[in-house]
Formats: C-alpha cells, structure tokens, sequence
C-alpha cells in the first residue's frame, strides 16, 4: 500500500498511488476494479480484485480468507466467494498480510457478517485495533489531503488471536505458517502453505509486502530506527522459503492478469513459477539496497 507520495514497486508493474489517487474520482477505487474469481491450485482460490491478492483457503471445516481489502472490496470478495460455489459464512479464520487500508479496512465487516476468528501477526495488531491510527507512518501526522487521509482510518477491529513469527494455523487439515517480514509494515507477513493437486505437492508462498514505500526514512529513524534492520530480515526469510506457487497481496507482485489469461488458454498451470519468484525477491532487494545507499550518503 502506499499513498499520493508512496511507491509500490512489483516484478513487472509499478503500482502507484502517486498516479492511482491522481486519476481516480474517488481515492482508493482502483483497488475495487472487479477480477474474475479463480482456482490457482489445490484449495487456493483468488477472490480479490485486479489490484488486490485476497485469496480463500478451502477446507472441509470451514475456509480461511487472507486479507480483506477495503470495507467496500467485502461484497466484491462475497460475490467471488459464491461465484466459486463457496458459502461467504463459512469462512472461519481471517488473516492478513499487512495492515494498511488496501488489505485490512474490511476486516470489521468480514467478521460481523461471517463470525470468523482474526488472527493477526504481534507487530501489526495495534494497527487493526485502532482502525490504522497506530501506524508507524501513515497516521494522523501524515501530511496528506482529507480525502485520501480518510482511507487509513478505517473500522477498528478485535483481533482473537495474536500470532508471532513461525506460528501455524490449522483448519480442517490445512496449515498455514506465518513468516515475519517486516518493514513495510511493522508485522508484515508471508504466508506459506503445502497444497496438494493433481497427486502431487507444491509448496505456496503468499508475500506480504517487500518495499520501502517513497517517504519511508531508513537511516535515523526515530519511530520505527529498526526499519532497515527488518528489511534486511524479510529479505533473508524471503530467499530461504522453498517456492512453487508464487502469490502474493497485490496481483502485480506474481504478475496474475497474464497468468491468468495463460490458464485461460489451457496452459500448464503458470502460477506454478519457482522462477518468478527467486526474480521478484532478487529485484526487491538490489530496489531495498539503493534506497538504503541513497539515504546514507544523505545522512553524511
């Protein structure tokens, strides 16, 4: 997620908010452009938006759903959910990738209209708690117009369940191990889980958010001085995940729209991409490294 003067880096897109704000009536509306739901593999469906990686976990005791999207993206989630043939009710367990806005504003809503458990990563619950009054950047101290200042503050939401680097969640035979990567937001995470499809096993990695949005300070930073230190980290779990399936919480991050148009056509499954991967992590860091460069020699 970034704002009018933050940047999203990805593979093949450079998802701005600069220019997304700029041409868009309303703040925030690009991330409710409809995508078609989808299988990716096994019990992993896609049921976000072109922008947006929501993805629900389908297991014979109730689904989970990974991230929300804005409170207005949950009837679109809803809508993709039964287009599938799934029950909206009967998702069970909500988790996140990161909180900002885009991925969490929804989170209330989700649970007063299904009842599922939330479970958070530490780092990131005072965030969800507070409606994103606790972010460590985009506040209330962020010089932004009202308009887009009113997309990171949304409902606050009880999170059930504080979760901590390498902790499982399990539903129905399905687990799902959180990875700390931080930096981007203070408890971002990686999701990663085995799938089993067509007699065979793929490990699954969910990236949670790998870049220092624009106006993000790296070198003295008093609030959050430990910010390149967590990059440093994520990037490091990030190359020691073992990756067959790559997704992640913006489509642009494992390029979805042409891998869908490929399954489309009957391909062999192209969200099965190793390669994609190691590429998206490796490109993410040399991003991370000549920022970092940047703002040291401006310290001097």
């Amino acid at each position: 997620m970034k704002f009018t003067r933050a940047t999203i880096f990805t593979t093949a897109v450079f998802l701005s908010f600069v220019s997304g704000l700029s041409a868009q009536t309303t703040p925030g509306s690009e991330y409710l452009i409809p995508f078609p739901a989808h299988k990716i593999i096994g019990n992993v469906y896609f049921v976000g938006t072109q922008s947006l990686g929501n993805f629900l976990i389908v297991t014979p005791q109730g689904n989970i759903l990974i991230n929300t999207g804005l409170e207005e993206n949950v009837p679109l989630i809803q809508q993709s959910v039964e287009k599938l043939g799934f029950s909206f009710k009967d998702i069970k367990i909500l988790l996140l990738s990161q909180a900002h806005f885009d991925h969490d504003a929804g989170g209330a809503k989700v649970k007063e209209l299904t009842g599922a458990k939330y479970m958070v990563m530490d780092a990131d619950v005072p965030v969800v708690e507070s409606g994103g009054k606790a972010d460590f950047y985009y506040n209330d101290s962020t010089d932004l117009p009202a308009d887009e200042k009113a997309l990171i503050h949304y409902p606050a939401a009880k999170v059930d369940r504080v979760l901590h680097d390498g902790d499982t969640v399990e539903l129905g035979g399905t687990v799902l191990t959180a990875h700390l990567t931080p930096g981007h937001t203070r408890g971002c995470t990686t999701w990663t889980i085995r799938v089993q499809d067509g007699g065979k096993t793929y490990d699954v990695v969910i990236v949670g958010g790998v870049s220092a949005n624009e106006g993000y300070q790296l070198v003295n930073n008093t609030v959050y001085p430990q910010m390149a230190a967590d990059f440093e980290k994520t990037f490091r779990v990030l190359k020691s995940l073992p990756c067959d399936v790559f997704l992640g919480a913006h489509g642009g991050y494992y390029d979805m729209e042409a891998k869908y148009a490929r399954m489309k056509d009957g391909d062999v499954n192209p969200f099965i991409d190793p390669d994609g991967y190691r590429n998206f992590v490796e490109e993410h860091e040399k991003i991370f490294r000549v920022e970092l460069e940047r703002q040291m020699a401006a310290a001097k």
